[in-house]
């Protein structure tokens, strides 16, 4: 048994070593990219307006306020985060984020030289959080695009879903409202409110960078057998989609029904949707975003 769970560990470690090679050159001129946005948007956005969002950048936004430079403290937390992540999440953590969680500090503070110089003037507070938000979104969407991270609190997210088995989604959910509950005991309720705005846009536009806009939707059919081939030729019938057709059982009445899995172009959800309710008003099926589609004949 022992035999069979190291030589899968190698299995394994093999497998994340090759996805590790590829595109190199292009994934770390992504995480510089990505580094060097959010440290704009940080320096100009955040840190000037006071808006604790989450993270280690958003601790160095109060401490800020008590004399602490900013890149000097995201610095050494990213070091002490990576030491901790090295002992107890192993090497292939640390490999992933030391060299985002040391050049972010540095873009931070090369960064507020040019920020410095720049004059918003009057915007309102929505404009500044909207704009900063989003901006700091692509950025963390290059970064998590280039399969690096910047460390900092990932690290605490991955240590408390580790220990306590709770989702990553959960763990990094607590930490981050943790942090900006923090905030809110240094800052005005505006800026609390306007940090939970920003942690919200930042969110989205790292999963639009990351995922890509959805143009295609997943349908989930569960039709029953003899009406599984009027559905699967409608289906056919339409430009764009495409099915496969896998025989499953009802989960309480063990009866014998077909799944078909369609994926069709965004356009046609109503046709698809009202087409599926005339062949059967008690078909059920389940329609979910598809951001990318890949089949055999893909090079």
């Amino acid at each position: 048994m022992l035999f069979f769970k190291k030589a899968r560990e190698n299995r394994i470690n093999k497998i994340m070593d090759e996805i590790h090679k590829k595109n190199i050159f292009k994934r770390y001129v992504m995480l510089l990219m990505g580094c060097l946005i959010v440290a704009f948007a940080f320096n100009l956005f955040f840190l000037r307006y006071n808006i604790v969002c989450f993270g280690v950048s958003g601790v160095s936004i109060v401490l800020s306020k008590f004399g602490v430079n900013p890149s000097t403290f995201i610095m050494i937390a990213n070091l002490v985060l990576i030491i901790i992540s090295y002992f107890f999440l192993g090497v292939n953590d640390v490999k992933n984020q030391i060299v985002g969680a040391l050049v972010y500090p540095v873009f931070v503070e090369l960064t507020l030289k040019v920020t410095n110089l720049i004059d918003l003037g009057g915007l309102e507070m929505i404009v500044i959080a909207v704009i900063g938000g989003v901006l700091a979104g692509i950025g963390y969407g290059l970064i998590y695009k280039s399969g690096f991270s910047t460390g900092g609190t990932d690290v605490i997210g991955l240590l408390i879903c580790k220990y306590t088995k709770i989702s990553m989604g959960s763990a990094m959910m607590f930490v981050n409202i943790s942090i900006i509950i923090i905030g809110k005991l240094v800052f005005s309720w505006e800026t609390f409110m306007y940090a939970i705005v920003v942690a919200y846009l930042i969110s989205v536009a790292t999963d639009k960078i990351l995922l890509g806009i959805s143009n295609s939707k997943a349908f989930y059919i569960v039709v029953d057998r003899d009406k599984d081939d009027i559905v699967n030729d409608f289906l056919l019938s339409l430009p764009g989609v495409g099915s496969t057709i896998m025989d499953v059982f009802g989960g309480t009445s063990n009866d014998k029904q077909t799944l078909i899995l369609a994926v069709a172009p965004t356009k046609m959800y109503f046709v698809i949707k009202e087409g599926l309710k005339t062949i059967d008003k008690n078909i059920f099926y389940l329609v979910c975003d598809s951001y990318e589609v890949s089949s055999k004949d893909d090079k």
